[in-house]
């Protein structure tokens, strides 16, 4: 493994040591998003794509909580929604959601979607994000919204329709459901999903007390070039890694 810029992800040699990095992180993901409270009962998944067959992508097991994943528990599903390697379930809405996002699009190694509080709060309004702080400009002309809930989502057609939704973007709100992300990295994903339900609850926030004074499309564009990028979402992640591994190192297990 090679670091030549602690700002980008590092590069590796062998797919092995490549794949072991991708599941460490993806761990460490679901423990974070425990910590954030990101967790409701059986709902949420985050994958990655395996870098060897990328075909298939490593995610939780249905049911299991996420402040107890470690890299041992994750399951690896291939592109018809069968277990290649794990012996417990795969939650069905993972598949048809994650699987059909993955397909759309091949620059995407990592998705994730929670029932986070402020998230699916902010989705019932039907709307996208208002750039009304510096943070909320990371998603400035870079968030989607599906607004057709149908229910759960099991159909790969309806994930077919989410992803058509998302387009290029690196996040989509699905209407009365939540927040999902997406990224080159688990790194980034999961930084821009903690990253956005912030910005939902500072809009609920803000809109509860008054009216918000939006930033102007042209500073909010050039601010987008300052906190948008995949590399800081990516570097911004590092630190929550430390911490999390720090405090809960069986992770790796």
């Amino acid at each position: 493994m090679t670091n030549e810029n602690f700002a980008n992800p590092p590069k590796f040699e062998r797919v092995e040591d490549e794949r072991l990095h991708r599941k460490q992180r993806l761990a460490a993901a679901f423990r974070l998003f425990a910590r954030y409270g990101f967790d409701e009962g059986i709902a949420g998944h985050i994958t990655v794509r395996d870098p060897e067959f990328d075909d298939c992508f490593w995610v939780n097991p249905l049911g299991m909580y996420f402040g107890h994943i470690r890299v041992s528990d994750l399951l690896l599903v291939n592109d018809k929604g069968e277990v290649v390697q794990g012996n417990r379930p795969v939650n069905g809405a993972a598949f048809a959601i994650h699987s059909r996002i993955h397909q759309a699009r091949p620059d995407v190694n990592a998705a994730a979607h929670a029932h986070s509080l402020y998230g699916k709060s902010w989705s019932s309004l039907g709307r996208l994000l208002d750039p009304i702080t510096q943070d909320a400009c990371a998603f400035y002309e870079d968030h989607a919204l599906f607004d057709d809930y149908t229910g759960v989502v099991y159909e790969t057609k309806e994930g077919d329709r989410i992803a058509a939704t998302l387009g290029d973007k690196k996040a989509i709100i699905l209407r009365n459901h939540g927040l999902l992300t997406v990224g080159h990295t688990v790194d980034e994903t999961i930084w821009w999903f903690i990253a956005m339900d912030r910005c939902c609850q500072a809009q609920l926030m803000a809109e509860a007390a008054g009216k918000p004074i939006l930033i102007d499309p042209k500073t909010a564009r050039f601010t987008y070039g300052q906190v948008g990028s995949h590399a800081l979402g990516w570097f911004s992640f590092q630190s929550l890694y430390e911490m999390i591994l720090r405090q809960e190192p069986d992770l790796l297990d």
